[in-house]
C-alpha cells in the first residue's frame, strides 16, 4: 500500500503524518515514513538546491526537472523497494506536488508536469491519495505562528500563488476521484488526526 499525504503550506499534513505514523506501528503495522523532494541522501540533496532561499534565480523547468530528477531516485532507492516488501509506505508529498505546485502555479502545465514525472516514477504510483484542504490565507497565518517551521523559498511566494495551488488540488481530486480523500485540515488538530486515521484504516487490512 502506498499512501501520500498532499496539501498547501500550512496545511498540517507532516505534523499530522508524524502521530499517524506512530499510531499505525503501534497497531502493529509496517510502516515506511519518507518525504519529498527528499527521501534519500540524493534526493535530499536536490531538495537542498530546489528549497534554498538563495535561489531565486531557478527556473521553473529547471525546478520542475530537478525534483522529477529527486522523485526517480526516491522510488528507486526507497518506495518500491519497500512495497517489493510488503510494506505501508506513506509519503509526505509526491508527484501531484509537481502537478501543483508547477503544473499549475508555475504555470508550466499540469500535462506536461505529469508526462515528465511518469518517465521519472514509471509505474509506481499511490493507492491513496489524503488531501489536507485549506485556505491560504488560513495557511498564511499558521505559517507565520509557527516559529519553528522550516521557512523555505516557497514561502517567499505571494498568496495568489497558493490560491492556485490549492484550486489545482481539488481538480485533482475530482481527475483522479478513485484514489482522493479530502480531508478538511481548518478543522482541530484533533479531528483532522481522528478523520486522516479513519480513512486510512478503511484501506489497510485489520490488525
Amino acid at each position: 500500500m502506498f499512501i501520500t499525504f498532499e496539501g498547501p503550506e500550512g496545511s498540517g499534513k507532516t505534523s499530522i503524518a508524524n502521530r499517524i505514523i506512530k499510531t499505525l506501528i503501534d497497531k502493529g503495522y509496517d510502516i515506511v515514513h519518507t518525504r519529498e523532494p527528499g527521501g534519500t541522501p540524493i534526493a535530499e540533496q536536490i531538495r537542498d538546491v530546489t528549497l534554498d532561499k538563495k535561489n531565486t534565480a531557478l527556473d521553473a523547468r529547471a525546478e520542475a526537472l530537478l525534483i522529477a530528477a529527486s522523485r526517480r531516485q526516491h522510488v528507486v532507492e526507497k518506495i518500491r523497494p519497500a512495497l517489493a516488501e510488503g510494506k505501508i509506505v506513506i509519503c509526505d508529498r509526491y508527484l501531484d506536488s509537481s502537478l501543483a505546485y508547477q503544473g499549475a502555479a508555475r504555470g508550466l502545465g499540469i500535462d506536461t508536469v505529469l508526462a515528465i514525472n511518469l518517465f521519472a516514477v514509471e509505474d509506481t504510483l499511490p493507492n491513496l491519495t489524503l488531501l489536507f484542504d485549506l485556505e491560504p490565507a488560513i495557511g498564511f497565518e499558521r505559517i507565520k505562528a509557527n516559529k519553528n517551521r522550516e521557512v523555505n523559498r516557497l514561502d517567499l511566494e505571494e498568496r495568489n500563488f497558493y490560491i492556485k495551488v490549492r484550486n489545482a488540488y481539488l481538480e485533482l481530486s475530482k481527475k483522479y476521484k478513485d484514489r482522493y480523500r479530502i480531508i478538511d485540515a481548518s478543522q482541530s488538530f484533533e479531528k483532522v488526526y481522528e478523520d486522516t486515521l479513519k480513512v486510512i484504516l478503511e484501506y489497510l487490512p485489520q490488525k
